[in-house]
This record gives C-alpha cells, structure tokens and sequence, in this order.
C-alpha cells in the first residue's frame, strides 16, 4: 500500500461492495473479487502490492478464529473421522496432482511445481466460511467442509515449507524429515491452541467488565497465533484449536449483555476484514501478470488447467467418502448430489495467497527464484477462478442437489423449540405459585407472556399505578431473568439431545440475550 489513503479507499470500497454483496444475496466474496479485478483493470489505479506479514499477521487469526468459534462440538465430534481423511490424504493427492500438471504443462521446474501444488492443496477456512453463511445445508454437511478447510492448512503448510525448501536449496525431498516436521507444526499448534483456550477460559470466568471481555475476545486469536509461530509451530492450527476449544464455552462463559456486545464487534471485525482481503484478491492480480516474462503469455490456460485438476481431484476423492458420510449423517438417499456439492465447496481463498507470498524470493546461493512470478500468477488466478465460478454457483448447486434444509423445515425447527422453551418456562411457574411466595399479579403477568409465545403473539399486561406496581415489575424482572435462566438450560437441553440444530440453537439463545438485555435496561 502506497498511503493511508489507499488504505482507506479500499476499506470503503470493499464496504460498499459487501454492503451491496448483502442486499443482492449474491455470495460477497465473489463479488468483491470481482470489484477488485475491475477497480484494478481502471487507468490510473496504482499498483497493489500485498504484503505477506499483514495478511498473516493481522488479517488470517480472526478470521480463522471466528471461523472456528462458529464449528459445534457435536457436529464436529461426528464428522471428524471424515475430515482428518480429507485434511491428510486429500491435501496430499491434490499437492501431487497439481505438481504433476503443473510439470507437465507450465514452464515451471519440478521444485516450484511442487511449490505450487503444495500452495493449492488445501480449501480456504475464509472463503469456505463466508460463502457457507448463504447457504441451508444439513448440520454435518456444513461442518464437514467448514471443518475440513479449517485443518486441512496445517497439512498444506508443511508441504509448502517442505516444497520452498527443496527450491531454494535444489536439493532433493526429505519425507521422513517432512513428517516430523508435519508433527511438530500440527501437534504443538494444537496443544498450545489449547493451552491459550483454557487460559482464557478461565480469566473470563473471572471478567465481567465488557469492556475487558471484548479486549480479551479481540486479543485472543493474535495471542494463539504468536505464541505458535514463536515457538516455531502452526499459527494457524493454534488459532483453530483456540477458536474449538472457546466456542463450545462461549454462551457458559459470560452473561447476556456482554455475548451481544462481543458478537456486535466482531462481527464488524470479520466482515471489515473479509472484505478487504477478497478485494485486495482481485486488485493485486493485474500487477503480478505485469511482473511476468514474455515467455508466460499463457498463464490464463495454465490457470484453468489447475483449477479444473483441484475439481477433478476433489471429485474423485469425496465420490467414495460421501457414502460414509451418507452413512452416518442420515442425508437422504445416496446419489451423485452430495459429492457434487462437497466438490464445489471448496474453494481457494486467503490462505493459499497467503502462503504463496512466504515463497523467498531468492534461492539459497543468492540468484533470483524465476518461477515465483509465475506461481503467484497461478495461485491467485485459480483463487479468483474458484470464488468467481465455484462462490456464484454454488447456491444454484445446492438448490439443485436436493440435499438443503427447507426454510419450513428451518422455521418449523424453531417454532417447535420456542414451544419447548415455553413449556419449561410455564412449569417453572407452576412450581413459585404452589410455594405462594410471588404475587398472584406477577404470576398472571408471565404467564400471560409464555401463553403469548405459544401463541405467537405480544401481548403486554399494563401496570398499575404508585408504588406496589413499580415493585410487583420489579419482581416481575427478577423472575423473567429466572425463566430466560430455566429456558437457556432447556435450550441447551434441546440441543444435547439432537433436537435442534446448532443453527436454531445459537438464534434462540441470542432472542433471549437480547430479551434478557432489555430487562436489564428498564
């Protein structure tokens, strides 16, 4: 970035765009690449150069944190044999496929080939995401690809340091020291991913200042990330594991007011960032095919040769995986719908741009690496190709498959929890008025309210006059804020027991946040 000015003009071009992105429902990942490119073809727009240590440093932990804060336990405990399948055996097939053509085709040397397969292998955490929120896919389906792109980087990541460092040195693959080294980045990245999580596990069970809790929340995934990288292990499967291991604690670990405000920051966080990052995708793409030599005229047909190996590849490999999944997920009937669907999920996004750009330009003895101007080309060429093509189709794709939950199903789900929720708060009730310890107005004043839910409908008891109201809707709050507590454990109850979905669940606790936020208001 040449100013802050730049800086700044992206920041609100890319708000604009995901603003727009939103009210069109079109996926805003693919159109801000799109803006990008577009911004970037126009006379005059200066050079962008992305610099490796922003996007690692400041852009990809919360993102990945985010990412992974937002993965249920239960679906994850249930899918997670799949996707250690996928985040090994997948990453390692499509690495070798890539380098394969890559050989074949491109002008490349087998080391950057290499290089390049290994910068490709693996689906993007971000781009997966951000793409996935549009979308009513069934509970596992969800979570196995989200899953899946979130672990399958630590994999990808040893190949890349593995592959830049056989090209730098022109030396030959060393597998037994790549696996150790595989262990050493993906198992530390996880224990200290895990250390960090209980930490701040335990310092926010302690915090119920709002301001420090939301201090805290934003400094954690930059804190799992260093730590890692410090030691020489994954950042990103640290920052992964921390976000595991603090999502399935989030809604035990503070009160309502403080998760509303946490969620409204960041949420802000993550979409400033996520659209500055698939803008800066399409912005830099025009200056790196400028960077290239005459002779690399068809990188364009290089491109889509890679793009169409990754699709071919992931295809091949989840056509037998789907039928486990269709096994033990309860997915309907097994056909060719679901592995379409899990192929065209998984798209490239920030994280291969990101270790793309870790490549050293020089080799070991000094001389320039000539191929690196050709792999970022490719690299980023193939990310725009799967947000574009793959992001503005994959909702058509779905709704063909057949295999996406209805909104009735989704709105029957809700509405039958609602009525759970209600009937526990109702009972609740039964039990303070045998003990004759609240007043009859404030029991008739939340019954009244659960009945109104049941019904679905608002109806408000008017308060009386002078002192003995304002102290009966005083209790009236206490014992609303005991009922939102016995309806938060039936909720939760609800989900334990495969009620629900984690989608229905997460909507349902913040309407009693926000309720229970208002009571505290008044």
């Amino acid at each position: 970035m040449r100013s802050v000015g730049t800086v700044l003009a992206l920041v609100v071009l890319a708000t604009v765009v995901a603003t727009f992105a939103r009210r069109w429902r079109i996926p805003a990942p693919s159109l801000l690449v799109v803006a990008g490119l577009a911004v970037a073809l126009l006379p005059g727009t200066p050079p962008i150069r992305i610099n490796p240590e922003i996007i690692g440093l400041v852009v990809l932990p919360p993102l990945l944190y985010a990412s992974a804060e937002d993965m249920p336990w239960r679906e994850l405990r249930a899918v997670w044999k799949p996707v250690g399948v996928l985040a090994i055996g997948l990453v390692l097939a499509s690495a070798a496929a890539v380098a394969a053509v890559a050989a074949w085709l491109t002008p490349l040397s087998w080391q950057m080939a290499c290089v390049l397969g290994a910068v490709l292998a693996s689906t993007d955490p971000v781009a997966v995401t951000a793409l996935g929120r549009r979308l009513a896919l069934p509970p596992r389906v969800q979570v196995l690809v989200q899953a899946e792109s979130l672990f399958n980087d630590a994999t990808s990541l040893v190949l890349v340091r593995v592959a830049a460092g056989i090209a730098i040195a022109s030396a030959s693959a060393d597998w037994g020291a790549a696996g150790g080294k595989f262990l050493v980045l993906a198992g530390g990245g996880t224990l200290i991913g895990a250390a960090v999580g209980a930490v701040i596990t335990l310092i926010r069970r302690r915090t119920e200042d709002p301001v420090l809790e939301t201090v805290i929340a934003l400094v954690t995934p930059y804190a799992a990330y260093l730590l890692a990288e410090v030691a020489h292990t994954s950042g990103v499967t640290s920052c992964v594991v921390a976000g595991v291991v603090l999502g399935g604690r989030g809604d035990r670990l503070t009160n309502a007011r403080i998760r509303l405000q946490l969620h409204a920051v960041y949420g802000t966080v993550v979409f400033l960032l996520e659209s500055v990052v698939f803008s800066l995708i399409g912005l830099a793409l025009p200056g790196e095919v400028r960077a290239l030599s005459d002779g690399d005229e068809s990188w364009p047909l290089y491109a889509l040769a890679v793009a169409a190996t990754l699709v071919a590849v992931r295809m091949l490999w989840l056509a037998p995986l789907s039928a486990v999944v269709h096994r033990k997920g309860g997915i309907g009937r097994l056909n060719w719908r679901l592995p379409m669907v899990l192929t065209w999920a998984g798209t490239r996004g920030v994280m291969p741009l990101a270790a793309a750009l870790s490549i050293p330009e020089v080799a070991r003895n000094g001389t320039p690496l000539a191929d690196r101007p050709l792999v970022l080309v490719l690299t980023t060429s193939v990310v725009v190709v799967t947000l574009v093509v793959q992001g503005f189709t994959l909702a058509p794709v779905v709704r063909a498959s057949g295999i996406a939950l209805e909104p009735a199903h989704t709105a029957r789900e809700e509405a039958q929890a609602r009525s759970r929720l209600a009937h526990a708060g109702l009972a609740r009730l039964e039990e303070l008025a045998e003990l004759e310890v609240v007043p009859e107005v404030v029991l008739d004043r939340l019954r009244r309210g659960l009945n109104a839910r049941l019904d679905d409908t608002r109806d408000r008891l008017a308060a009386d006059d002078g002192t003995a109201a304002e102290s009966a809707d005083l209790v009236y709050r206490q014992l609303r804020r005991d009922l939102i507590a016995v309806e938060t454990v039936e909720l939760q109850h609800l989900y334990d027991t495969h009620h629900i979905s984690d989608t229905t669940r997460r909507r349902l606790q913040r309407s009693l946040d926000l309720e229970e936020a208002r009571l505290a208001d008044v």
